[in-house]
């Protein structure tokens, strides 16, 4: 499961439980919830050791880029 999926995952059972608050709160208060704490969700799931999947993307081609440069030095 993806970071985003993880972040939406919470954020869906948080609208399920405020369902019925819902009724008497703005329409736009849980966008902006989850504007305001997407942010800091994200950080609390990367401390957890998960990563984005851009994040480990870029992470994987630095590190193979690394590799082939180590193989092409020890070449010479």
């Amino acid at each position: 499961m993806s970071q985003n999926e993880v972040t939406k995952a919470i954020f869906s059972i948080l609208e399920k439980e405020l369902k019925n608050i819902n009724k008497l709160i703005p329409g736009d208060l849980l966008k902006n919830l989850e504007k305001n704490i997407a942010p800091e969700l994200n950080n609390v799931i990367e401390k957890s050791g998960y990563v984005s999947k851009s994040k480990y993307d870029s992470l994987n081609k630095i590190a193979k880029d690394l590799e082939k440069r180590i193989s092409d030095l020890e070449k010479d």
